[in-house]
């Protein structure tokens, strides 16, 4: 079984931070470039950032460039993304996904094979 179990969403408030996870079940990310993505209603999805199999390269899309940070950990098996000022418009369900190689930047979907199934981020006051 290959899975991806993303957590760490919920309610904040505009400025705050959130540090969302992604741990993968049934494989190893060692192989694997790590991408996370967003979706917000009525919205087509978006790459939000993309990091290398090694941890030594990462893109962000513009619109959270400086604000958020990716990282991982190949040892715990997990990928993190940490969410500071925190603005409404990054409302959305986010999503990680595996693919061999980050493709574009922003990053795209292309080649994601592997999904997991999102957690859910409103920033509102």
């Amino acid at each position: 079984q290959l899975q991806f179990v993303e957590s760490g969403g919920g309610l904040v408030q505009p400025g705050g931070s959130l540090r969302l996870s992604c741990a993968a079940s049934g494989f190893t990310l060692d192989y694997y470039a790590i991408g996370w993505f967003r979706q917000a209603p009525g919205k087509e999805r978006e790459g939000v950032s993309c990091i290398s199999s090694s941890g030594g390269t990462a893109n962000y899309a513009d619109s959270v460039k400086g604000r958020f940070t990716i990282s991982r950990d190949n040892a715990k098996n997990t990928v993190w993304l940490q969410m500071n000022s925190l603005k409404p418009e990054d409302t959305a369900v986010y999503y990680c996904a595996a693919s061999l190689v980050c493709v574009g930047r922003p990053p795209t979907s292309y080649g994601m094979d592997y999904w997991g199934k999102g957690t859910l981020v409103t920033v509102s006051s």
